[in-house]
Parts: C-alpha cells; structure tokens; sequence
C-alpha cells in the first residue's frame, strides 16, 4: 500500500513532465512510422512487379532487423549526431520490414484468376492495382503496419539515450537512480500508448477496408448503405495534427542559432551539473539555453559536443585521458588537467575550464556484512579473498584500462563470477545479495543510500577524475560572457558536497533541477 501511494504522489508532483514526454513520444513515433508507411508500401509493390529485387530488398531490411538497436543508433550518431533525428532513423529502419513484406505478401497471394479476369474486363495495369489488389491485400498491409506501430512505441524509448526525449527519459533515469516510482512512470505510459496505437490503426484498417473484403481477424466486413463521412469539426481536428506533425518535424530538424545547448551523459550527478550550468546561465544572461541531459554516456556527449550539436558538458579528466584519448592514466591532477586540455583544444576546438572542485575517481564498494566477514578495509584484501566474492561492474569499468583490467594485474585479484551490470541496476543487485563487490564513483549518493563501504586504493591506481565544464569555443567567442560566468563555480564543490547533492536525487528523490537551484542560491549565484 505504502509503494502504490508513493507511485500517486510521484505521478501526482511530475505529471507535467511525464504529459511532456509522452506528447514528445508520440510525435517521434508517428514521424517514424509515417515514414516508414510512405516508403515501405511502394516498396512492397514495387518487389512484387520486379521479382528479382524481392530477395535484396527484404533481405536488407531482415538484417536490420538483426542489428541491436543500440548497436544502430552507434552507427547513426557520428553522421547524424544526436537529438530526434539518429532515433526517428532508427526506428523508421526497424519499421520497414513488417511493412514491406506485409505489402509483398498480401499482393503476391491473390488468386491469379482474379488478376487474369481484370485483365479480361479490360483494366490496366494502375487500375487493377488499385482496385483490385490493393484493396483485396489491405488487411495484410494493415497488420504490417500495427507491429510496426506497437513495435516503434517501445523502440523509441531509446530515443532518450541520444537526447532526443520521450518516456525513455523516465525509464532511463529510473533505472539510473534506482527510483522504481519513475521507471514505472515511464513504462506504464508507453505500453498504455502501445495499446493506443493499435487501436487506431484497428480502427483506420476498419474504417477504410472496402465491404466485402476479409479483415486481418479473418472476418468480412459487410456492405453499408451510408457512407461515413468526416464531420467540420473532425476535419478541422484532422488538419490540425497534421500541421502540428509537419510543425514539430521542422522544429526537430532545425536548431535555433541563438541558444546555447547544455548536456551531460547518464548519471544522477551528470545531471545535476547539466542543470546548475544550465540554470546559471538562464538566470544571469538573456541567452536561450536548451538541455539535452541524460546522453547515454562519455563518449556520446563528447561526441555531441564535438559536432557541435550542444555547446556544453560537464567532463572529467580521468574519463578524457583514458575513454577518449586512449593514453595511460596520469595520477598528478595539474599534468592530467594539462594533458586533455592542451588535446581538446588543439584537435577540436574545445576549452576546459576551471574545475568545480571535486574528484570523482572509481573505488570498489562492498556490504557493511561483506566487509566484516572478510575483514576488507582496502583493494588489497579483496586479493586474499576475491575467488569468494562476485564482481558487479558497468560496461565501462570492464572496458577501460583504468578500470578492471587495470586494476586487476595491479592489485593481483580475480573474483569467483564476473558480471556486468550497468547504472544503478549495479546497486540493486549489491543490495538484494546477487554481487558481493561493485565498482562506484567515490561522490555517488547511492553509496550513502546503500550504506556500502568503500575500499581504500592503498596503491594509488586509480587516477584522479577531476570535475571540469568544457565548452565549445565558438560558443565563447558568441558568448564571451559566459566563460567568467561559468568560472564562479570554480572550487564551489568539494567532494562531500557532490555527494549530498547526489544524495538528495538518488535517496530523497529530489528534482535535479531544484538541487541546482537551490545549490546556486545557496552560493549567491542566482537570485
């Protein structure tokens, strides 16, 4: 009882942002499957009249059905950047298949003998495509049309890794703060909006099947006297979805020149930091500032930001230096600040300013129960008894050489299983006993929420990951005014403060957003 009241006054404080991406979602959707319909269909008529393309052009869209939708979006973001464009792309690809053979297969199995009678009666080629095997095929087109539908619905969830919004944002960032309350609040959504979407189209295959042809249900829809008719007010209705569709579409395409664009990459405090820059900057300039939070990861932003599809992000050195650069780590915190700026700026363009002040570097984290039982204070005891313990580990840390394969040779230790789990579903499987150690940042509020220990790096592997905003130096030389600005935060967050910060999202469930704020408020920054 206590969950499900909680879940109404979740809903109840964040109904406007879940209206919001829900509003988003639909509109990336409908674009995608739009356009998926408008290409998929003639395709489907024309591999039917040119045999010889059949297998290629079906087989090309089977094999992107194959490739991992997050592997895709991969490939997409490097050419098309990030935002609504890479996601509405992807699902449009991952839609074409059902359509396309849907439309192959309903004109390939109509009784030749109905074919050769319309020929008989004299009609051409266009017209008895249209009136004869379009409509006898339309119920098997419908039904290619309502998996893609329902199917995009889901697909386009991702759409919030690429910064591009929709109810994946919820889930996404659920999942990441452990917040079971706005995993729901997204997912309840999109599989109501699911149902949605196959309704609609049941109901436009319905309205529009001619009398006497066998539905999709396999019943046959019977002739009527009256023809339905659209009404004023629903064509008006009509005409006004379309001119919002076409609107958003040219809205999403294009990007103001007189905004700034802040982001940051998939994590609690990436997203406070995304907010406190971007508030800064509304509250004490009259620039236009748009966020694009919650990237799905380092490498993404750093991307965006280099293609100039944001302006600003919040970085660490660590990550710089080893994710991006691919150099060794460098543990004096002055030479590694040095080493990526002087790389950033000569290369792409890109100014590291003054850092916020805190390290965030890796640590290993354990159970209080584990810690006492093994007697582990430090990285080095988990050696004496790491083939009893099991490691749960992000994508990231098992990839970098900073991370576990680093660690591993330094500190001699190898762990009875090895699992990767990502974001915050790390925290959970720690807490409900499924992994025994896991990797963290030393400033995540879940530590204090899980009440973990953290083992001291008794070698000094691990190197430092100072806390630094990065810009774009177009956007300076814009915006001059902003580089002073953006350097009043210099120093103004220590470690201990980072983690209550983190702390008030991941446990509190306080708004990222409120805790910028009132963070710079609390410093006389803002007003």
């Amino acid at each position: 009882m206590h969950s499900i009241v909680g879940f109404k006054d979740f809903i109840f404080q964040t109904h406007g942002q879940i209206i919001d991406l829900t509003l988003q979602h639909i509109e990336l959707t409908v674009f995608a499957v739009l356009i998926a319909i408008i290409i998929g269909i003639p395709l489907g008529i024309l591999i039917s009249r040119v045999k010889k393309l059949a297998g290629p052009v079906i087989g090309f869209a089977n094999l992107i059905q194959a490739v991992p939708s997050l592997a895709l979006l991969g490939f997409l973001i490097p050419v098309m950047g990030i935002g609504s464009a890479p996601a509405i792309l992807m699902v449009f690809l991952y839609s074409l298949l059902p359509i396309i053979k849907n439309t192959y297969t309903g004109l390939m199995n109509i009784n030749p003998d109905v074919i050769e009678s319309s020929k008989g009666m004299g009609m051409t080629s266009k017209q008895i495509l249209k009136l004869v095997q379009l409509p006898l095929a339309f119920p098997i087109i419908m039904t290619g049309i309502r998996i893609s539908a329902v199917t995009a619905v889901g697909l386009m969830t991702i759409a919030a890794f690429v910064g591009a919004g929709g109810l994946g944002y919820m889930v996404f960032s659920g999942v990441q703060t452990v917040d079971n309350n706005m995993i729901l609040a997204g997912a309840i959504p999109a599989c109501l909006l699911a149902l949605l979407m196959d309704a609609i189209v049941a109901k436009i295959e319905e309205g529009v099947t001619p009398p006497g042809i066998r539905k999709a249900d396999g019943t046959i829809k019977l002739s009527r006297k009256k023809r339905y008719k659209f009404n004023k007010i629903q064509k008006i209705i009509a005409s006004c979805l379309v001119v919002v569709l076409v609107g958003s579409g040219i809205f999403m395409a294009t990007r103001k020149t007189d905004t700034i664009v802040v982001g940051c990459y998939n994590s609690s405090e990436q997203i406070i930091l995304g907010n406190i820059l971007a508030t800064l900057i509304e509250k004490n300039t009259k620039i236009k500032v748009e966020k694009k939070l919650n990237l799905g990861g380092s490498g993404l932003a750093y991307t965006a930001l280099k293609t100039g599809k944001i302006d600003m992000y919040p970085e660490y050195t660590g990550m710089s230096l080893v994710g991006i650069m691919k150099k060794a780590p460098i543990n004096d915190p002055a030479k590694a600040y040095k080493v990526v700026s002087d790389y950033y700026l000569k290369n792409y363009g890109i100014i590291w300013l003054k850092p916020f002040g805190f390290n965030d570097t890796y640590t290993l984290s354990v159970r209080q129960d584990t810690a006492k039982k093994y007697k582990l204070e430090t990285i080095s005891d988990i050696a004496k008894v790491g083939d009893e313990l099991k490691l749960g580990a992000t994508l990231e840390f098992c990839n970098r050489a900073d991370g576990y394969s680093g660690i591993s040779k330094v500190y001699n230790f190898k762990f009875k299983e090895f699992n990767s789990i990502d974001g915050g579903l790390r925290y959970t499987a720690i807490g409900n006993k499924k992994v025994d150690v896991i990797d963290a940042f030393t400033t995540e509020g879940l530590l204090k929420s899980y009440k973990l220990k953290v083992l001291k790096d008794d070698k000094h592997f691990f190197p430092n990951y100072d806390c630094v905003p990065i810009v774009n130096s177009k956007t300076l030389q814009k915006y001059p005014q902003i580089k002073p600005l953006i350097n009043k935060l210099s120093g103004k967050i220590t470690e201990e403060k980072m983690i209550e910060l983190n702390y008030k999202v991941d446990k509190q469930a306080q708004a990222p957003a409120k805790v910028a704020e009132d963070f710079l408020r609390e410093n006389k920054l803002i007003k």
